[in-house]
């Protein structure tokens, strides 16, 4: 008898896109250096930054279901953890990122404590309300320049890499980003993560069953401002600048609009709902002022097209390319 062919693994286009834009991403520096222009590695790391702390967002946001308008809060603690040590002399990086991970998890816990009592438009305001908080805290902080915001004096230094330098500060932003996506892949696929997931689905249901969901969905809650706050620190090293407006409820909207565009749940959705706001930002700035008014409508269509955002659409041709397998090819795969 003849042995039937093994299974052929086949790659969905979401993962084959994301792994060559992981790829692309390391090649940056390379390419600015041919091309002799620095501002790609300036605009590379931004959108590296600003994917990790979505990424933080999109695991209580797509894996918890916790919509929270005020994640920009941790952002900002993680400037200022930066910038206000520097202003006191202490660039030592790894004390400016063990104050940023103190901080965060501290605030993450007391305003999660808070917060997580409540649900739904509850959550979404209680959440603004602790940001705006402490923005207007640190826009009374006149020592440390209120409105007008904090130079960082000195970039973190880790035991002699200053991350002030754009190639270093480059490397540094995607090691995290990339140790971050492997996490949050192990996190949501651990017990832990089913159940945060299906608390999500039925909170209800998993009480009963036995499970502490506040204390999963607080835990949870921490770790993202755990790690949002050490996207803040790699911030303030990028713009060498720590002001309020990094807390601002406007940023926790670009947050919010970067895990949509990506899409909210999946792994690489914060990755690629960075890239294309940050990129389409950059396009269209250079036609108008007023790209906001072309911005809106083109994250509208694809929020209609596909509630996954990006991922979704991907997602899309996995099953459209499925449904045109052959019978043959459909019959050998399932043997």
């Amino acid at each position: 008898m003849q042995a039937s062919p093994a299974p052929t693994q086949r790659w969905s286009a979401s993962s084959v896109i994301s792994i060559l834009l992981l790829i692309a991403l390391a090649l940056v520096p390379l390419y600015a250096r041919s091309m002799a222009d620095p501002f790609v590695v300036t605009l590379a790391s931004r959108i590296v930054i600003f994917a990790i702390a979505a990424l933080s967002l999109n695991l209580i946001l797509g894996y918890g279901g916790l919509v929270s308008f005020g994640h920009a809060l941790y952002l900002g603690l993680g400037v200022y953890s930066a910038t206000i040590l520097s202003f006191h002399g202490i660039d030592n990086g790894w004390l400016q990122l063990l104050t940023t991970l103190v901080v965060c998890s501290l605030v993450g816990l007391l305003t999660g404590s808070i917060a997580l009592r409540t649900s739904g438009i509850s959550f979404i305001m209680i959440t603004l309300a602790f940001a705006q908080m402490f923005y207007f805290l640190f826009v009374s902080l006149s020592q440390y320049g209120g409105d007008d915001g904090l130079r960082l004096t000195n970039g973190s230094n880790f035991s002699g890499i200053i991350l002030t330098d754009a190639r270093t500060l480059y490397f540094s932003a995607f090691v995290l980003l990339c140790l971050s996506l492997y996490a949050c892949h192990r996190l949501v696929h651990s017990r832990f993560g089913i159940v945060i997931r299906a608390s999500k689905s039925n909170e209800p249901r998993m009480q009963a069953l036995g499970y502490p969901t506040y204390r999963y969905r607080l835990a949870v809650y921490v770790l993202s401002a755990s790690l949002c706050g050490m996207a803040g620190l790699l911030y303030a090293n990028l713009t060498q600048f720590g002001s309020p407006s990094y807390m601002s409820w406007t940023t926790s909207g670009e947050l919010i609009v970067m895990v949509m565009l990506g899409g909210i749940g999946t792994l690489f959705g914060p990755l690629l709902g960075a890239l294309a706001m940050i990129l389409t930002e950059e396009g269209l700035k250079a036609l108008t002022e007023h790209w906001m008014a072309l911005f809106g409508p083109l994250l509208v269509i694809i929020i209609i097209t596909s509630r996954l955002g990006i991922a979704g659409i991907l997602q899309s041709l996995d099953q459209r390319r499925g449904r045109h397998r052959s019978p043959t090819n459909r019959k050998q795969e399932s043997t």
